[in-house]
């Protein structure tokens, strides 16, 4: 099983070092001489979508709560059709005609170079975490797999990703994920029936799991279904890194097909690892780690040859979205960060060259995060909470109203980060309870910078 998994990682290191050979400038590096048609921009987008969060995560999630972890990719889902339909064709258009690269080019040109700034370090340490989230879930893949250390696992996932994305960028990302998305789709899958016959069925499960809740879409209760649909729903139609691929697209139509099948395919898609989560819960019951759960199932639960399809599934899922993710990091560094601030200068063969130094550090950085953090989900959670509340008032306003400044932008994005971090680290014991609802950080934190946007509007 590790073989084949070692196989397939060597394989995808190779083809990242091939189209490597073929990218000459940042352009290419960054948006892929923006020549995505819809098919490309569907598989870079889903592979991006389709990580450590929608398949370990979200297994996790139902292991321990059943049926409602689907609201994780279901949110996810739903924040990817408003990218495309609503958000993603308008801010193409303007970074077609003013040759964007990066997210926080259009925050420079809308708002100003200061909060371009302020946004670009927010991401780069919130995208560490993400990064560290992805290089999680291939540990906990290889361990299951073939009792690789924590540790090591961590690190072998670093060293494939970045080997082959230093090389190539969003081109030879996208090339990869081609290839991660069939064995994406392929490994869940066939890991459906085989888990499910496992169980006994629907009523097999039933017997064996004695909770009401696990089979209540809403069962996780409302306050952590609305933190999901408030944090998430937004992170999917204002992510940077999910953003960077729509700019890749030739055209508007590219941009309205490849990511509404996207989301499409996430809304189908959230039911796999649910249903797989469920019923590791009721044959599994004893596992050390709620994140063990998904390799646990494939491992334990399905005969040999789809089990390693499946594993390699995994691995290919983890692996796609961490390479989005330094894709971001790196965009967030050398071009929003360096060019932007330290070097307006520099000429487009050294910020190539910067930007494949760069990844190899993050790579570096990602993997002595990873071995702090205890779960996925916390990885996420501290990623998702940031890019949410700072980006989604200042991206939205600013689209649609000429009357956001940058004044409000400055301070919704601060006041709402500011509001978040201080209730995850205790303020207000974590929750504002309205109307019998409890309200987490990020939801709180979202609301206050939306309200600060809408006043500021009112500022000649």
């Amino acid at each position: 099983m590790l073989l084949f998994i070692f196989i397939y990682a060597l394989i995808l290191v190779a083809i990242g070092a091939f189209i490597g050979r073929k990218v000459k400038s940042a352009s290419e590096f960054f948006v892929a001489g923006r020549k995505f048609g819809a098919g490309l921009l569907f598989t870079s987008l889903i592979a991006a979508n389709l990580g450590a969060g929608s398949t370990v995560g979200v297994t996790a999630l139902a292991y321990t709560h059943g049926v409602s972890a689907w609201w994780w990719i279901g949110s996810a889902g739903i924040g990817s059709l408003i990218l495309a339909y609503i958000v993603g064709p308008k801010i193409w258009r303007i970074a077609r005609e003013k040759n964007f690269y990066t997210l926080s080019d259009y925050l420079d040109d809308r708002y100003s170079r200061a909060f371009s700034g302020i946004i670009s370090l927010m991401m780069a340490a919130g995208t560490l975490a993400l990064f560290a989230g992805q290089l999680l879930g291939i540990a906990w893949i290889l361990e299951v797999a073939a009792g690789i250390p924590k540790e090591h696992g961590v690190i072998i996932g670093a060293v494939v990703t970045t080997l082959y994305f230093a090389a190539g960028g969003l081109l030879s990302s996208a090339v990869v994920n081609i290839v991660e998305v069939a064995v994406i789709l392929a490994g869940f899958v066939v890991a459906v029936p085989y888990v499910l016959s496992y169980a006994g069925g629907i009523e097999g499960i039933k017997s064996a799991v004695n909770n009401p809740k696990y089979f209540d879409a809403f069962g996780m209760g409302a306050s952590a279904i609305i933190g999901y649909i408030v944090m998430l729903v937004p992170s999917f139609f204002i992510s940077p890194g999910l953003i960077g691929k729509v700019f890749a697209a030739k055209d508007e139509r590219s941009v309205k097909v490849g990511t509404a099948l996207n989301g499409l395919v996430q809304l189908v898609f959230a039911v796999i690892p649910v249903i797989i989560g469920i019923c590791a819960g009721a044959c599994l019951p004893g596992l050390t780690r709620a994140d063990l759960a998904l390799p646990s199932a494939m491992k334990e639960m399905m005969p040999f040859i789809a089990a390693s399809l499946a594993l390699a599934g995994i691995f290919a899922a983890e692996v796609s979205t961490a390479d989005t993710v330094l894709y971001m990091l790196a965009g967030s560094i050398t071009n929003d960060i360096y060019k932007r601030f330290i070097n307006p200068r520099v000429n487009d063969r050294n910020l190539l060259r910067l930007s494949r130094i760069v990844t190899v550090i993050c790579g570096v950085l990602g993997v002595i995060l990873a071995l702090r953090l205890e779960s996925i989900i916390s990885a996420l959670t501290i990623f998702y909470s940031l890019m949410s509340v700072s980006l989604s008032a200042p991206l939205i306003f600013g689209l649609f109203t000429r009357r956001a400044n940058n004044f409000g932008a400055v301070m919704s994005a601060l006041l709402g980060a500011g509001l978040t971090v201080y209730m995850t680290f205790g303020g207000f014991g974590g929750f504002i309870d309205v109307m019998g609802v409890r309200l987490n950080a990020s939801t709180c934190g979202i609301i206050l910078s939306f309200a600060v946007m809408a006043v500021s509007l009112l500022k000649k």
